[in-house]
């Protein structure tokens, strides 16, 4: 792939993945009714419910298979602040996936203003996309969806949570009277866009100075405070930080990013800087796991954009 084309793709793909100017400044996609673009054909189910909040809701296209099909499930970014599933076209390619006889589901989830009785408030969103996935492996049976073959897509904070599902030990509960409750919360693959690879304070300052995000996901007015508190914090992040539960045996991920890295250097966007990626990759590569990080003039890319990843690894 050529620099100039990975480029602008990237640069496509992560637009308005959190409440930012450059979002603002994006030129509008063409929404159908629903609010999808118009490039995401019409769900077989919409709006079905997978727990007791108002946004527990999610969106399901089957894709046309005699046997049981792969499924990937998209979470939308926004920071946990923002956004909405209708964001789907921004993470993946419904219609490729589909093409490819993969199943796709777009969910949405508690945002940071739904999390006042949740401590800390990134554990609303974080178990959101896991029951989601659970509530999904419970349709196995009536959708046509092969259980083991599950992987996620999403944005910044959307992929931040979908690595959290890929590293996080099962929460599946067999002793539970609740059948979605037993259902397991692991993933096959994850193939994300700009995502935070650690909500470890220390580890964002040391790998890019001017960090500022993340503070929000433990009820912390701003970096300074996250970053003052860390010690108080250490077992939330253990919990919550997807660097910090990575372990063999964990299932392949796949990142990409619009920017060049740069470890100890500021970044001009450090929200969503590569850098996340190369260390997440280090780290993973220490322990024997696939881990792909693609940004523009990145060594040995195997798949263009992340549907492709998607594809490759669900139906191989």
């Amino acid at each position: 792939m050529k620099t100039h084309s990975l480029t602008l793709f990237i640069i496509a793909s992560i637009i308005a993945l959190t409440p930012t100017v450059s979002a603002q400044k994006a030129a509008p996609k063409k929404k159908k009714a629903t609010g999808y673009a118009a490039s995401v054909p019409k769900a077989t189910h919409s709006a079905v419910r997978y727990g007791t909040h108002d946004r527990h809701i999610l969106d399901f296209w089957k894709a046309k298979s005699d046997t049981p099909t792969p499924l990937v499930l998209v979470i939308h970014g926004g920071g946990w602040s923002g956004g909405s599933k209708e964001r789907l076209d921004r993470f993946a390619d419904t219609q490729a996936l589909l093409k490819a006889g993969i199943s796709v589901v777009a969910i949405n989830y508690r945002l940071m203003r739904h999390s006042q009785d949740v401590s800390p408030p990134v554990k609303a969103p974080l178990h959101d996309a896991a029951r989601a996935l659970q509530f999904v492996r419970s349709k196995a049976k009536e959708w046509n969806i092969d259980p083991s073959r599950i992987g996620a897509a999403g944005g910044s904070a959307g992929a931040c949570s979908s690595l959290w599902l890929a590293y996080h030990d099962d929460l599946a509960d067999p002793k539970s009277k609740n059948p979605v409750a037993r259902e397991s919360s692991r993933l096959h693959c994850a193939a994300v866009i700009g995502p935070q690879t650690t909500l470890d304070p220390k580890q964002m300052v040391e790998w890019t100075p001017n960090s500022r995000y993340g503070g929000h996901a433990f009820g912390k007015k701003n970096f300074a405070e996250f970053l003052a508190d860390r010690e108080k914090i250490l077992p939330w992040i253990a919990e919550y930080s997807p660097y910090a539960l990575v372990s063999k045996g964990d299932p392949p991920v796949y990142m990409i990013f619009n920017n060049t890295p740069g470890i100890g250097k500021e970044q001009k966007d450090p929200t969503h800087t590569a850098n996340f990626g190369v260390k997440l990759q280090e780290h993973c590569h220490k322990l024997g796991l696939e881990c792909q990080v693609v940004y523009p003039g990145a060594p040995d890319v195997k798949h263009k954009p992340p549907t492709d990843y998607l594809i490759a690894m669900l139906t191989r």
